[in-house]
C-alpha cells in the first residue's frame, strides 16, 4: 500500500490535500502540532474528518521536535513526503518573528534531514508567492530572480527553495516546491481575506480593505491548488539536461529539484473580489478603505506554463465559483 507523510494535515490545504489522497486509496500519516494560531475548534472538526477514514493516522509533534520527525520517519516508510506545516501569514511574522525561524527554518530542516536518511522518493514542500517580493514584472515567473522579500515570512519561504537545493545536489534527494498564491475555499482560514470579509458582513461589522481596494491577487481555489500538489508530489523530479551553469534558471538544476507556481493565473482586483462575496451573501459590505499594509506587495499573477508542461494542469476555478461554495460551507458550518 502507498503511504504518504502529510505535514500540516489539520491545516486548510493539508486537510483537503489528505481527503483527495484517502479518496484515491492512499494511506495518511498527516503531521500537525494543532497551534492556537487560529481556531483549534476549526482544525479539531477537519481532523475529525479525516480521522473517520481507517487509512488515516495523526501524528501530533512540533516541526522543531527532531526526536519527534526521527521516530515518526523510523516508524513508517513513506512513499512520498508532501510538506506543507508552516507558521503562515505575513503580518503576523512582524509581530512574532521566531515562530517563522523555528517552524519554517529549523522544522524544515528537520523534514530534509529525515528524507535525507530514509531516502524518501520524492519531497513536495510548499513555497509562495510572496518569494517575489519586490518584483514588480508580471506575470511571475519561476525562472525570475527573487532576491528582495518584503516580510520574513517570504524570507523563509525563499530559504526552504535554497536548502531543497542543497539538499538535492549534496544527497540526490529529489525536491519539488510549489508557489501558492492566495489559496481560498471551504474549510479556509480564518485570518485570510475571504473568511474575515464574510464574516464581518453577515455580523454587520465594517471591514477593512487594505490599499483601498487596488491590490490584486491571483486568488486560487482549494481544488486547484490540490490538484496541482497531487499532480507534481507524484511527478519525481529530474536534474534538468538543459541547465546551464553559466545562465541559471532558478527553478530547475542539474540536481533532481523544482520549483512551479500553482495560481490562477488570472489576477482579480481586491475591490472586485469583495462585490462577488456580496453577491454570494446577498448583503452589501461597509468598507473602511485603508493604506497598504507592511510587509503586503500591490499585486500577484502566476505563470503557470512550467507547470501545465510538466503535468498538464492548469487552475480553471472562476472566482464566482469558489466564493460561492465557501459562503454555502460557511454558512452550513457555522449556522447562519
Amino acid at each position: 500500500m502507498t503511504t504518504y507523510l502529510v505535514t500540516g494535515a489539520a491545516g486548510f490545504i493539508g486537510f483537503h490535500l489528505s481527503r483527495r489522497l484517502l479518496d484515491r486509496g492512499v494511506n495518511v500519516v498527516g503531521l500537525d502540532n494543532v497551534n492556537d494560531y487560529y481556531s483549534v475548534d476549526l482544525k479539531r472538526d477537519r481532523l475529525k474528518r479525516l480521522q473517520s477514514d481507517p487509512r488515516f493516522t495523526l501524528v501530533e509533534a512540533n516541526l522543531a521536535d527532531q526526536s519527534a520527525i526521527d521516530q515518526t520517519f523510523a516508524k513508517y516508510d513513506f512513499d512520498r513526503v508532501i510538506h506543507l506545516a508552516a507558521q503562515a501569514g505575513v503580518r503576523y511574522s512582524l509581530e512574532n518573528p521566531r515562530a517563522y525561524t523555528e517552524s519554517n527554518i529549523v522544522g524544515f530542516l528537520n523534514i530534509l534531514e529525515a528524507c535525507r536518511h530514509a531516502k524518501t522518493p520524492h519531497l513536495t514542500y510548499a513555497s509562495s508567492s510572496s518569494v517575489y517580493g519586490g518584483g514588480t514584472q508580471m506575470p511571475f515567473a519561476t525562472s525570475m530572480r527573487v532576491d528582495h522579500p518584503l516580510s520574513l515570512y517570504a524570507a523563509t519561504k525563499k530559504s526552504n527553495e535554497l536548502m531543497a537545493h542543497t539538499y538535492s545536489h549534496l544527497y540526490g534527494l529529489p525536491t519539488t516546491g510549489l508557489r501558492f498564491f492566495t489559496v481560498y475555499g471551504p474549510w479556509g482560514r480564518p485570518d485570510m481575506a475571504l473568511f474575515l470579509f464574510t464574516k464581518a458582513i453577515i455580523e454587520g461589522r465594517p471591514i477593512d480593505v487594505f490599499n483601498e481596494g487596488k491590490m490584486r491577487r491571483d486568488f486560487t481555489y482549494i481544488d486547484d491548488i490540490v490538484e496541482g500538489v497531487d499532480r507534481t508530489s507524484q511527478q519525481i523530479a529530474v536534474p534538468d539536461p538543459s541547465w546551464d551553469s553559466a545562465n541559471p534558471n532558478p527553478s530547475t538544476s542539474a540536481a533532481p529539484y523544482r520549483v512551479y507556481n500553482i495560481g490562477n493565473n488570472e489576477p482579480v482586483e481586491l475591490g472586485r473580489f469583495i462585490e462577488v462575496i456580496e453577491e454570494a451573501l446577498g448583503m452589501k459590505a461597509n468598507r473602511n478603505l485603508m493604506p497598504m499594509q507592511p510587509g503586503d506587495v500591490p499585486a500577484t499573477f502566476a505563470d503557470i506554463e512550467a507547470l501545465e508542461s510538466a503535468v498538464g494542469f492548469r487552475p480553471a476555478t472562476s472566482i464566482e465559483t469558489g466564493v460561492k461554495n465557501f459562503v454555502d460551507w460557511y454558512r452550513q458550518y457555522y449556522s447562519v
